[in-house]
């Protein structure tokens, strides 16, 4: 281990002016100690949000899918592309919200929320090969990155 940093981006920042040094960051790694999930609620999910939120995300796909086969029509692909396009983002929004509905009746209100899910870190090490090990903390210490870092000069 040559440093330890506080956030993700320090020690993102401190490979980034290893490599601007022309160190061979093909021999570093930056790991996450102290892992632990984060969940976000972001609101409550009713029969209408699930419908909604699945009609939008089978909408997508159907719209992709329907300007793809009107691409081979070889007369008008353009026109055939776009309305094929408009069909099958509604055939897809039909089809994501029916499946949004079934899904939501199948939990029975186990899961009543919507929330996004993160993975943090309490803190980043900044491992480096052991043949460049010194050059790497030399490097580091010669710039801002050597105040930033806590655990000094070490080995991998």
């Amino acid at each position: 281990m040559v440093a330890t940093f506080s956030t993700y981006a320090d020690a993102e920042r401190a490979v980034d002016r290893l490599a601007d040094l022309h160190f061979p960051v093909e021999k570093t790694a930056i790991v996450g100690r102290d892992l632990h999930t984060i969940e976000k609620v972001t609101g409550r999910l009713t029969w209408a949000s699930a419908a909604g939120r699945s009609a939008l995300a089978g909408a997508l796909p159907g719209a992709l899918i329907g300007w793809i086969f009107g691409l081979f029509n070889w007369i008008n692909p353009v026109q055939t592309a776009v309305l094929l396009a408009l069909y099958g983002a509604v055939f897809g929004a039909v089809l994501g919200a029916l499946t949004g509905l079934l899904i939501y009746a199948f939990s029975r209100g186990r899961r009543d929320f919507v929330s996004v899910s993160a993975l943090s870190a309490d803190r980043y090490d900044l491992l480096v090969d052991a043949d460049v090990a010194d050059e790497a903390a030399r490097f580091l210490a010669e710039t801002e990155f050597g105040r930033l870092s806590s655990a000094g000069s070490g080995r991998s």
